[in-house]
Order: C-alpha cells, then structure tokens, then sequence
C-alpha cells in the first residue's frame, strides 16, 4: 500500500477524518467543543482550509496550521479512538462506479468571475447581508455591476459593503413587505434597474398543515411571497419602458416536491413559482425574463427548526437522500447566470441548483 499524501488545509474534510492521524486529531477537537464528526457531512467534500470562512471566525488560519503540524508530528491525542475506515461494502451492494466514487477525491468547483459581465447594469439583491443573497451581491459587484444590496441588518450590510470597499454598492435596511421601503429601494436604484434577485426569504418550522398556526403561516407568505411579489410589482413598469429587465426568484426544492419542508414554507415557494411563470408569461414579449432558481441542501444563515414530531420525523426521512450541502457561491453562480445576458434564451424556468436532489 502506498503511504498517504500528507495531509493540508487543501485536503477535504473527509480525508482528514478518514486518515489514521488526522481523524483522530479532528474528532478530539470536535469533542472539546461538544460537537459530534457528523456536523461536518453537509461540508466533507470541501478543503479542511474552507471552514475558516464558513465558521464566521471560530475556525482561523492559525487553528488550520496548527492541525497541518500536528498530522505531520504525527500528534495523535492519547485515548482518542481510530479513524473509521472508508466503506467497503459498496463493492458487493452498489452499482458499478459508485465504490469509485466513493474513493476518488473529487476537484473542488472553483468560481470563475467574468469581470465584465455586469458592467453598466444595476441590480436590486434582497437578503444581501448573508448567505445567498451575499454571495449574489458580492458577484454581480465583481463582475463589474452596481449592486443595491437590501438587508434586514445594517451590520451584516455594513460587513458586506466593507468587503467591497470602491465598489458600485448601495445599501439599505429594510422590510420587503413594507410598501413605503419598497419605494426608497427603487429611489436607492436610481432611473434604471437591470436586474432583480429575489433571495430575501424566511423558513417555516417544519410543521404540516394539521398543526399549522395562524403565525406561522402569515408570517412566511409575507415574507417569502408578498416580499417577491412586491418587488417584482416595483420594477416591472420602469424594466417595461426601457424594453428590458432580468427577475430571478428564488424558490426552492420545496417549490418541486412535498417532502422539503413544513406546509407553509412548501406553499410559499410554489407560489413563487407561480410569480415566476406567470410574469415570463405575460412580459416576455415586451423584453422582461423571469426565471427562478430552486436551491437544494445550501449552507446560510438559514436554520430549519422542528415544532413538529411528525413533521420532523417524515422531513428528515426524505432528507436521507440529500446531495452534499452547496456552498452559496454555487448558487450565486446559477443565480447570476439566469439574471445575465448569459440567460438570453431563458425565460419561465425554474432551475433545479440543488446537486441532483431533484433527480433522485
């Protein structure tokens, strides 16, 4: 058997926890602050030098080199239990390839800006303080375009437009179900709006309809469909007189299938749907596109809560089947190309970004 490679921050997640020095060293630090290996599965297949982002700060670069040097020392922690082996059974059980699959160590996707992209286009991005939203701001920005970031928070906002400093960026606080900030974010846009990326949105609690409050249920369609609906209403006029504009909604794989979410957040994102195709429909001749993109399992600020036993107990059942988590630039990169001229021929489709989830 040939030694392994030595391990680093550009080595996954997965093979450090399956190497017989760098599991245990990974699992002990994991133990120390309560936390069991299987909160790192949504991310296993990215570089262990990853989480530095995806911790906001808990997980540094010097905690990176400091893990390098202790795999290369060898350091395994007295009485900490061996790395469990990769999978063998797939050999006898799984179609051909999948062992494969499992083995090889797959390239991590690496974004790609095309600088000039957005250059004279502006762009409306709600939920632009994180997640989602933040990685579609921060694109668009990159790739040449003015950037009207909307946000709940003026901290998260302030953070994004510091990570940005030059740019073409305008933030503003404000609650996309309130009329009066709808029209300070057109004033904010100026005379021309090019683009709209509805990313702003809230999850349910997992609950089914026969214990569904009221609360809950008014609380998400505000957000997730009011919100939409009353941005779109906003910059449909101005895109028509121009003879040209670009909406990309964002739904969700619970807009495709029952078994995603609780009741409220499912009907919310079919109905976002329905904004979708019935704008395509009517305005795609007068030179509007309106697409949306259905995430899969993604990695935000977004948390699922379960009020509801059954609710939990069906979700979870369904989610044994979920693809790796995707990190939000992924999804920024299926977003920007729908809102771009890149999207030129696409209009009325709700794109399934979700790792092939939908397939399965």
């Amino acid at each position: 058997m040939s030694p392994s490679k030595p391990l680093t921050g550009d080595s996954s997640i997965k093979t450090w926890l399956e190497d017989p020095v760098g599991g245990p060293i990974i699992r002990d630090l994991l133990s120390q602050a309560g936390q069991d290996p299987d909160v790192l599965r949504p991310v296993h297949r990215l570089a262990l030098k990853r989480l530095i982002k995806l911790s906001k700060g808990s997980f540094s670069q010097e905690m990176v080199d400091q893990l390098v040097a202790r795999a290369a020392a060898g350091d395994v922690p007295a009485g900490a239990p061996a790395a469990s082996a990769p999978a063998t059974e797939a050999t006898d059980t799984a179609e051909p390839g999948d062992a494969a699959d499992d083995a090889v160590e797959r390239p991590e996707w690496v974004e790609r800006i095309d600088q000039g992209r957005f250059t004279g286009k502006t762009v409306i991005v709600t939920g632009a303080g994180s997640g989602i939203g933040r990685a579609t701001a921060s694109r668009i920005v990159r790739e040449g375009g003015k950037v009207v970031a909307i946000d709940v928070s003026q901290e998260r906002l302030d953070e994004f437009a510091a990570e940005h400093d030059g740019a073409d960026v305008v933030t503003l606080v404000a609650d996309i179900t309130d009329d009066a900030k709808i029209a300070e974010i057109l004033a904010a846009a100026g005379d021309r709006i090019d683009g709209l990326a509805n990313i702003a949105g809230i999850m349910d609690d997992m609950t089914p309809i026969g214990e569904l409050t009221d609360a809950v249920w008014e609380r998400v369609m505000r957000v997730n469909v009011d919100g939409t609906m009353k941005l779109m209403r906003a910059v449909v006029p101005g895109m028509l007189a121009q003879g040209y504009g670009s909406i990309v909604n964002t739904a969700s794989e619970a807009a495709l299938r029952g078994s995603a979410a609780g009741v409220a957040y499912t009907a919310s994102k079919h109905a976002v749907v329905g904004l979708t195709k019935s704008t395509a429909f009517m305005y795609g001749p007068s030179g509007l596109r309106v697409n949306a993109v259905a995430p899969g399992p993604t990695i935000t600020n977004i948390e699922a809560t379960f009020a509801s036993p059954l609710g939990a107990q069906r979700v979870r059942q369904a989610m044994a089947v979920l693809p790796d988590a995707a990190e939000a630039e992924a999804l920024a990169a299926s977003i920007t190309f729908l809102l771009s001229d890149d999207g030129v021929n696409i209009n009325g489709v709700v794109l399934a970004s979700d790792g092939g989830w939908s397939a399965a």
